[in-house]
């Protein structure tokens, strides 16, 4: 059973060439990871944080900018609310298909519910209509069922900005047929045409041909 996720969702649509050779051929191309390092260590030190873990000891070993994107995060309004779940796997069907991922938190305040993203670099440009946004509240809708409200919050830790996309039945029904479309589209393709929009900044620009 293939789940797809919000990456492999962007992947065809920036190019389907790019997710033949990365969820179909599975082609590994060895990738500076040093850009993300921040990232990662935020993220990991928020899910110890939300789980209750003495995180006193990793906070040594942080750098000066690592430490201070970090007390921007705790001092975030959203991040400060109860946690239920902290990088939480959901996955759920959407008319054929299953869609999911990992979600960095679940936040709540009473019956008001709230999806947390955390950024360490820039936030989607449509943030409303972004696979991510439309895949985590389509899942956590379904996983819910009865809730006052349900949010979906990008916490830009760059920018000290949060980006709010609140679900309303109009984005459910939109969401839905917006998946739905992508994924047929992902599930007939057999030629896997290239998109060259992307290509000098493709890790796959070296071997990437016209033709399969």
């Amino acid at each position: 059973m293939i789940i797809y996720s919000p990456h492999m969702l962007k992947t065809y649509q920036t190019c389907p060439r790019k997710f033949y050779f990365t969820y179909v051929e599975r082609v590994n191309v060895p990738r500076l990871s040093t850009p993300f390092e921040k990232g990662k260590k935020i993220h990991a030190l928020a899910n110890y944080y939300l789980s209750g873990i003495d995180i006193s000891q990793i906070e040594t070993a942080l750098t000066p900018e690592e430490r201070a994107v970090w007390q921007t995060l705790l001092a975030n309004l959203y991040f400060l609310k109860k946690c239920l779940k902290s990088e939480y796997q959901l996955s759920c069907k959407i008319s054929n298909f299953w869609i999911g991922g990992r979600l960095d938190a679940v936040m709540c305040e009473g019956e008001k519910y709230y999806i947390l993203d955390y950024k360490t670099g820039s936030t989607p440009k449509n943030a409303q209509y972004d696979y991510q946004t439309m895949t985590y509240l389509l899942c956590l809708d379904r996983h819910l069922k009865n809730y006052e409200s349900l949010e979906f919050v990008y916490i830009n830790l760059k920018d000290n900005r949060d980006d709010v996309i609140t679900f309303t039945p109009q984005l459910k029904n939109e969401y839905g047929k917006m998946i739905t479309k992508i994924c047929e589209k992902i599930n007939s393709d057999k030629l896997y045409k290239p998109l060259c929009e992307n290509c000098k900044t493709c890790e796959y620009n070296g071997f990437c041909t016209k033709e399969l």
